[in-house]
């Protein structure tokens, strides 16, 4: 297995390469040359499998046994899940009106990017301690993103993290969740615009804040990732779902609900289609659902997004244009404009054209407008389908799986839960929504929804707990001022190594 960029300009990289990586060179995304497939008797053969053991069968197509052997493979992934707090790691719920939820927020930051996150960690600390080396890691967040590649890599002395974040266009627990985490090898910062008029915030020196989005954020990190010497020099790499492990991680969910859903109605001649609704901003769990569509299991995936709906426009009508600015809506973590994975999505559909691909790509990041050409959106159309929802329709779906079946669920969940309210499943299928967070972390929208919780220790520690991050300001500029900080945390590590040696 090798892997290469979606833009055709490199091509035969290992697992290693792609995993300490960001985007590739060409600005493009790693996806694997080739695509496994599974075939029905492999997928009755796997299905009383647990969650983990899935996981290292789906891991162990993609990751070659001169890398991680196997017996290695199953220990990492062990140690990555050992953390969470259900024996199952993810659980299926079902409820009412033949709704069912996949549970994916046991982790320890409550969200499903915890699954990936803690794996992909165990997969860095394998190569940095085999090879001696360090990395830095970059990542940007809309929310969730930033305290579960934290907590993942929190105290190592192999790794140092950058994370950005959106001020005040996140929650207070995911906020804190990033801000809490007072380590050598941590390092916060918030991103926010100041104008006129009277700021609340004390940190800000400047008045009235209109605070910077997550798309914001990815502009001056793809100018940083896309400098080959500061890639090298400092092992600078990233955690977002632009890391292909993180994707890799992501497809077993969709493999585990298949296998416990829909297997058991298999017949003879044929397996049986799962529907699966997706909550989706960047298009990390949609990609993935896709490439598990492309490995054999019959999916029908719906891409749900919230106002912020450049995957439904893309779908609806074929515009993947930006809107002009990113909405703030109840369900922050999918509040993004540049869904930055579709472009996997896109490279799969037109068979793999990184010509193509590189073409339409570099359109939408300069002018943040694109037509789909007309034979790649009838291809979308094909294997996706989409809804979007309003914040209104946010808090009407978690009041009603509430009222129906005293559950309750996060504003993103609700955005997928609302489309199963609204549209009926199929004859001979059955509908599975992705629940990417708990709703302790949203305790705001649980407000709005009149509906009430009582919060996880874990979470009401968090207000009496110190807070470190620093602030950029609309007049920083945010590459430069990431980049001298990138370059010196490795100073300071070079002299941290030459003052141990002389001891």
């Amino acid at each position: 297995m090798q892997y290469c960029s979606t833009r055709a300009g490199v091509q035969g990289r290992s697992f290693r390469d792609v995993l300490f990586s960001g985007y590739a060179a060409d600005g493009g995304m790693f996806m694997p040359e080739t695509i496994p497939s599974l075939s029905p008797e492999t997928l009755l053969s796997w299905s009383r499998l647990s969650y983990q053991q899935l996981l290292c069968e789906i891991c162990s197509l993609y990751i070659p046994e001169q890398e991680i052997p196997r017996h290695d493979l199953e220990g990492l992934i062990s140690q990555a899940l050992s953390s969470f707090s259900i024996p199952e790691v993810v659980r299926l719920v079902q409820l009412k009106d033949l709704l069912c939820i996949l549970e994916l927020f046991h982790g320890e930051t409550l969200a499903f990017k915890d699954l990936a996150m803690s794996c992909t960690s165990q997969f860095l600390q394998y190569f940095l301690r085999k090879d001696g080396k360090r990395a830095t890691i970059l990542v940007g967040t809309s929310g969730d993103t930033g305290g579960s590649a934290i907590r993942s890599v929190l105290g190592l002395s192999e790794v140092d993290i950058v994370v950005v974040f959106p001020h005040r266009r996140i929650t207070r627990v995911q906020e804190r969740q990033m801000t809490t985490n007072i380590a050598d090898n941590v390092h916060v910062f918030a991103v926010k615009y100041c104008m006129s008029a009277v700021c609340r915030d004390p940190l800000c020196v400047l008045v009235t804040a209109a605070d910077g989005t997550s798309d914001d954020i990815d502009v001056p990190l793809r100018k940083l990732f896309a400098d080959p010497d500061l890639v090298l020099s400092h092992g600078l790499m990233s955690l977002n779902s632009v890391n292909w492990s993180r994707i890799l991680v992501q497809l077993a969910h969709f493999l585990y609900a298949y296998l416990q859903l829909s297997v058991p109605l298999a017949k003879e001649d044929a397996l049986p289609v799962l529907e699966v609704l997706v909550p989706t901003g960047g298009a990390g769990n949609i990609t993935a659902g896709y490439i598990m569509k492309l490995m054999g299991i019959p999916l029908r995936l719906v891409a749900v997004v919230n106002s912020n709906d450049i995957v439904h426009r893309a779908l609806q009508s074929g515009d993947f244009s930006m809107s002009d600015s990113v909405k703030q809506t109840l369900a922050p973590a999918i509040d993004i404009q540049d869904p930055y994975n579709m472009e996997r999505v896109f490279w799969l559909l037109s068979g793999r054209d990184g010509v193509m691909i590189k073409s339409l790509m570099e359109e939408f990041q300069r002018t943040h407008k694109l037509t789909l050409p007309e034979s790649l959106h009838q291809q979308l159309c094909e294997v996706l389908s989409s809804g979007s929802v309003s914040d209104d329709g946010i808090l009407e779906a978690m009041r009603r799986c509430w009222q129906d079946n005293h559950y309750l669920i996060c504003p993103h969940t609700a955005v997928g839960v609302w489309q199963h309210y609204h549209t009926p499943i199929r004859p001979g299928e059955k509908r599975c929504c992705i629940a990417t967070a708990s709703p302790a972390k949203f305790q705001e929208a649980v407000q709005k929804a009149g509906l009430t919780l009582d919060l996880p220790e874990a979470v009401q520690l968090l207000d009496t707990m110190e807070t470190r991050y620093e602030v950029l300001e609309r007049s920083d500029d945010w590459e430069s001022r990431l980049r001298r900080h990138i370059e010196s945390i490795s100073s300071m590590r070079r002299l941290g190594a030459a003052a141990e040696t002389r001891d």
